[in-house]
């Protein structure tokens, strides 16, 4: 609609003549109703007898607006954040989940969106929730959850390729809040520390094996070094008596120690 390049007619022009004439009759009162203000962030669509004029969109600034045969529409520019209502989907393995998101999009044809849509910003709604109820449909609750910016990209390309002929540009797309039901969140729970105690029992295991492996090694220095054993039997009194000084200790020859340990090998 806004590439059409047909006049309007003989009538037309005449009835655009009529209305000059009118203008320079009226003047300078008739100025007021004529000149109009467009602020930077907008454009002004002017209709001609009912037809789109073909130049683009008016503005900013100043324009000229012929009485009783224009009308016009001003487009605002800026961009709109437009929230998604939470949307009940149900993902690929069949789990039931509430998503609302974002969407940031902007008008860049005014033309566009005023000619070739009724609303453009309950089209842009609409479309929004459609898309993101599609794309969720086919994801897991996993994937749903851990690849929330790879699916917001898809729903961003999903959603611009549709609303390209309105005259919008999808500017963001964010997931914002999934919720899902309380047995799912407990479930999820359950196996999240479950998952947490088997690593806690790996990792115990491994370290009881690391200190027996580090145990049999020290054992094999010490017999090979009597004096090293008594000076380990000497450090162990030395603890003791600092940890608890009520403890009494006996200390024995560590040759006594040795020759009871050659009587009970030999029996």
């Amino acid at each position: 609609i806004a590439d059409r390049q047909e006049g309007i007619g003989v009538c037309g022009w005449i009835l655009v003549s009529l209305s000059f004439l009118l203008v320079l009759i009226t003047f300078p009162i008739s100025i007021w109703a004529c000149i109009k203000v467009v602020r930077e962030y907008e454009r002004a669509v002017v209709f001609r007898l009912g037809r789109i004029l073909p130049k683009k969109a008016k503005g900013p600034g100043m324009i000229l607006v012929l009485p009783c045969t224009d009308t016009f529409i001003k487009v605002d520019l800026r961009t709109v954040t437009c929230k998604i209502p939470p949307q009940e989907i149900l993902t690929r393995d069949a789990v039931t989940a509430h998503v609302d998101g974002v969407v940031h999009y902007k008008i860049h044809s005014a033309v566009s969106a005023v000619a070739n849509v009724t609303d453009v910003h309950s089209a842009t709604l609409l479309l929004a929730q459609t898309t993101l109820r599609n794309v969720l449909g086919t994801q897991n609750l996993a994937q749903l959850l851990a690849g929330r910016e790879e699916i917001a990209h898809s729903i961003q390309a999903t959603l611009g390729s549709a609303t390209e002929q309105c005259g919008v540009k999808v500017a963001r797309v964010e997931i914002k809040d999934i919720r899902i039901p309380m047995a799912m969140q407990r479930a999820m729970a359950a196996e999240a520390e479950a998952a947490r105690e088997t690593r806690a029992k790996v990792v115990a295991a491994e370290g009881e094996m690391n200190a027996s492996k580090a145990l049999q090694q020290a054992s094999m220095v010490l017999a090979e070094s009597p004096a090293g054993l008594q000076l380990r039997y000497l450090q162990t009194l030395t603890t003791v008596a600092a940890q608890n000084n009520s403890t009494i200790v006996f200390p024995l020859p560590i040759n006594m120690l040795g020759s009871l340990g050659q009587k009970s090998t030999g029996g």
